[in-house]
């Protein structure tokens, strides 16, 4: 599998004090936020990966889970289908413009597989580029 990003999910009972946690007392730094401006879900920078501290959705369970980035989650559905891996949630499109597939671990840690569909906003380049004055 070809992983493209990766992220440890905290879907924490208490985010706000997760939040905290994080940010004010480990002092990582922000990758981004989303959702809702008074609860929103936080991306920190953990090294060269990211925790994402967010709320619990639809059928996820609170607790940890690990984010894989791939390029495409229908191939690999059908290829850890074929090795014999439980998915837990099939491949769909998700509200807010994922394509997401969940399977577990041999110990129950859920996984899931991501693919972000070309125009999805995770796909611009955020930075901010300015003029100079000539």
């Amino acid at each position: 599998m070809e992983v493209l990003s990766s992220r440890i999910l905290l879907r924490s009972a208490d985010r706000a004090a997760s939040r905290r946690f994080y940010r004010d007392v480990l002092g990582l730094a922000v990758n981004r936020e989303f959702g809702p401006v008074e609860d929103p879900g936080v991306v920190f920078f953990l090294g060269q990966g990211f925790v994402e501290v967010s709320p619990r959705t639809g059928d996820v369970r609170e607790g940890p889970a690990i984010w894989l980035q791939v390029r495409d989650v229908q191939r690999e559905h059908d290829r850890l289908v074929e090795a014999g891996v439980r998915v837990s949630r099939p491949p769909r499109l998700e509200p807010w413009g994922l394509v997401e597939m969940w399977i577990e671990d041999p110990d129950g840690l859920p996984i899931v597989l991501v693919e972000i569909p070309e125009g999805h906003p995770l796909r611009r380049d955020q930075r901010s580029f300015t003029a100079r004055p000539a």
